[in-house]
């Protein structure tokens, strides 16, 4: 691995999210916190009690996206939503899709309180541990929203971790991310922006959707498929050179020709990048 000195060129050793916030401008819930002690994992997590209006926003969210996602959305990713059991109704409890995810992958589900540190984020993933918020947007973000919030986080994330590559990879890159640094640990940052956040798949020979950020967002799925980006063939090369930004709309995005490949590929890069 790379031992960039931290004190040249201190951009280079910041993720997106703490890059701008370095202005002060940017929302505090986008700021990575680093946790205090050990998280709720699994049968542990208590549900809380969710106001009606709370239910009532996941089931704006969810029924819009669904609308949206049948000839976008990858076929692993709705058979995911059925293994997990999502619904429409309410907002399902952490430890019930914790659960479905032990018997699906082997995975679990840790409570986590925002967007974490990336230290604690990639811990978690490397005990196969997907790290969740229990709160869900406000109503004027029904949109978008920058900050982490269990719809993306579930709905986003979650089914995708029932495909057994894209499980191994998750894992494998906790691992390798969490003993990364400098230039090493901000080219992981965006190979998993343009992957898990933003990730095209080639699928009987259609482009579909696998990344959790288009997948939870009304307007990027529709956009991700649309002439107004340009897509690349998956190369790692290429992505962990390629910067990009939280708040806008993504103009490039890479696609993968399996699942398989996007796991087999990763590890190549790390022993060729990292050794």
């Amino acid at each position: 691995m790379n031992q960039d000195n931290p004190d040249q060129n201190a951009d280079q050793g910041l993720s997106a999210y703490e890059r701008a916030a370095q202005d002060g401008a940017a929302d505090p819930r986008c700021v990575p916190v680093r946790l205090d002690g050990p998280v709720p994992e699994g049968s542990a997590i208590e549900v809380p009690d969710y106001p009606d209006v709370d239910h009532e926003t996941w089931r704006i969210l969810y029924d819009r996206q669904m609308e949206l996602l049948p000839g976008r959305a990858c076929r692993d990713y709705l058979e995911g939503q059925t293994a997990l059991g999502l619904g429409r109704e309410r907002i399902p409890a952490l430890r019930d899709l914790g659960g479905r995810l032990e018997a699906t992958s082997g995975w679990n589900v840790a409570r986590i309180p925002g967007l974490l540190h990336e230290e604690d984020f990639f811990g978690l993933l490397a005990r196969r541990r997907f790290p969740t918020t229990d709160y869900i947007r406000q109503r004027h973000e029904l949109d978008y929203t920058p900050a982490p919030d269990m719809f993306h986080d579930i709905f986003g994330h979650m089914p995708m971790i029932t495909n057994p590559s894209v499980a191994a990879f998750y894992e494998e890159f906790g691992k390798i991310a969490g003993r990364a640094r400098g230039s090493d640990r901000r080219c992981l940052e965006r190979f998993y922006w343009f992957t898990v956040e933003f990730g095209l798949v080639h699928e009987a020979g259609e482009l579909r959707v696998y990344g959790s950020g288009i997948l939870s967002s009304p307007r990027e799925v529709v956009h991700a498929l649309s002439s107004d980006v340009e897509v690349l063939p998956f190369d790692p090369e290429v992505m962990t050179e390629t910067e990009y930004d939280v708040w806008h709309l993504q103009p490039k995005l890479f696609v993968v020709d399996s699942f398989e490949q996007l796991e087999e590929g990763f590890r190549a890069w790390v022993r060729d990048r990292l050794g």
